[in-house]
């Protein structure tokens, strides 16, 4: 796939992409493609002309992923600058764009007195990634605050799915591979500017307290199996603190894994499978991923 057999762009288009620097665990390879669109027209002209066969993925702030070292193939999207703006619909509604992210939304919903939108102050993610995995954070997910999200179709059509259409369950939905989310709807209720911020500012230091935000991080590793807490189970299986290569999983709070310096993708990866090998072994529980595992392995 050469830059004359895509799309022409407005937008850029980088070829070999090293992805490691637009990720939290700093791990990885390059995408095939990075693709980081002027606009929204610009993306879907190039969704639509692009060989079908390619594949398309978004790529949000990078905070919930294993990029693998071979690197991904195809198209990886990017949205910028352009596609997070943030728009006041009515009293109790914001429309934002796809690459805002959850400190933004949660900022100017509080500046707005829209509250119901704190817990996204919790999420390290952009709109795009979390109305993807139906993110959550402290007893609320999206799909408690979405109406609707227009996504670019990967042949290119822009599609509004209400809140039903998107089949979520745990931090996950029914979006079809290469879609993207361009802009999202979301609805709290009214609420006092100065009580939201005070939610807020519970939010970001009960984050600081428990999780490791100033390492190299994915966040959540494991999906809470129904009835447990997955940290629980991995400290119960004796992992607190195990390392594999430069891979570790937290002191602080286990089910974070950790970059300690130059591990591989690989190395974060099979310290995930040997802590889901443990935790079987201890509890009979297998853990799910939470974390995007994405690119050749």
């Amino acid at each position: 796939m050469s830059v004359d057999t895509l799309p022409q762009v407005q937008g850029r288009l980088t070829e070999n992409a090293p992805l490691a620097p637009l990720v939290w665990f700093k791990s990885g390879g390059a995408a095939q493609w990075l693709f980081e669109p002027k606009d929204e027209d610009d993306l879907v002209q190039f969704l639509r002309d692009l060989d079908p066969e390619v594949p398309v993925m978004a790529l949000g702030l990078g905070s919930n992923m294993i990029v693998r070292d071979a690197g991904v193939p195809g198209v990886v999207v990017r949205l910028g600058k352009a596609f997070s703006k943030i728009d006041k619909v009515d009293d109790v509604t914001l429309r934002c764009g796809g690459g805002a992210s959850g400190i933004l939304v949660s900022s100017t919903a509080r500046d707005a007195g829209i509250a119901g939108l704190e817990f996204l102050r919790g999420i390290p993610g952009t709109v795009g990634g979390f109305v993807r995995m139906n993110g959550g954070a402290y007893g609320r997910e999206v799909q408690d605050i979405l109406v609707e999200a227009r996504v670019a179709m990967r042949d290119g059509s822009i599609e509004t799915l209400p809140l039903e259409k998107l089949g979520y369950t745990y931090r996950h939905s029914e979006l079809p591979e290469g879609a993207v989310v361009v802009e999202a709807t979301f609805r709290g209720s009214p609420g006092k500017p100065e009580a939201i911020g005070a939610e807020m500012d519970a939010i970001a230091r009960a984050r600081e307290e428990s999780q490791p935000l100033r390492s190299r991080t994915g966040g959540s590793t494991f999906k809470n199996p129904p009835g447990h807490k997955a940290w629980v189970l991995v400290d119960a299986a004796g992992c607190r603190g195990l390392t594999m290569g430069d891979a570790q999983v937290s002191e602080k709070h286990c089910n974070f894994l950790l970059n300690l310096g130059s591990a591989t993708s690989a190395d974060i990866e099979a310290l995930g499978e040997e802590v889901r090998r443990r935790v079987l072994e201890n509890s009979g529980i297998t853990l799910e991923w939470e974390i995007q595992r994405i690119g050749r392995e």
